[in-house]
């Protein structure tokens, strides 16, 4: 009887089954990608992330305990001492399985499976702080030779602020000159209508 025994024995008798998850752990730890399908990428994810989780920890029972489901010595090294150090600060979730489409010949639905800290498709772009201090004590931290070309500019364009009013000032006139004009050139029009009638 199979009572309880829920997860995807993906086709395959047990030790079939577990030398693949092995392999493609060690695949997955040394390469930090792998394609394959979503179903057995599923069930590496149940594989590799408790090996991951606690290779936080390099002791010598870790390592072993990591070294029984591997089989591996590489992998195991590569995962104490690359994988583990850089999740460190991170509490679960190490893996991140992107699908990518179906296979060309019997439609399986495939997918991209990778450490979530080794990624190169997605950025990782630390979030930078907007909160803003009422009393300026971020301007205080910035160094006096930043702020020299910052007040250089500030200069420059107050000069071009007084150059671009002067023209404007100068425009003022002329715009009081032109209705005059305007009124002079129609009494000319006015009087060019009164001739032809009279």
């Amino acid at each position: 009887m199979r009572h309880g025994k829920k997860f995807n024995h993906l086709g395959r008798k047990s030790a079939h089954r577990k030398a693949m998850l092995s392999n493609m752990a060690c695949s997955l730890i040394e390469h930090k990608r792998i394609t394959t399908t979503v179903a057995k990428a599923k069930e590496l994810r149940k594989f590799v992330e408790p090996l991951v989780n606690r290779s936080k920890d390099d002791t010598t029972h870790s390592r072993r305990v990591c070294f029984s489901y591997l089989g591996n010595k590489h992998a195991v090294t590569e995962l104490f001492r690359e994988v583990g150090p850089k999740v460190t600060t991170r509490e679960g979730g190490f893996t991140r399985i992107i699908r990518t489409g179906n296979r060309l010949g019997d439609n399986a639905e495939m997918c991209l499976i990778e450490l979530v800290d080794f990624n190169e498709i997605y950025g990782r772009e630390e979030k930078k702080k907007t909160r803003r201090s009422r009393r300026g004590g971020a301007k205080a931290a910035v160094p006096a030779a930043a702020v020299a070309p910052a007040v250089e500019e500030a200069v420059i364009v107050e000069e071009t602020t007084d150059e671009s009013t002067a023209p404007a000032a100068e425009e003022a006139p002329a715009a009081e000159e032109a209705p005059a004009a305007e009124e002079s050139s129609d009494d000319s029009d006015e009087e060019k209508k009164d001739a032809p009638e009279a």
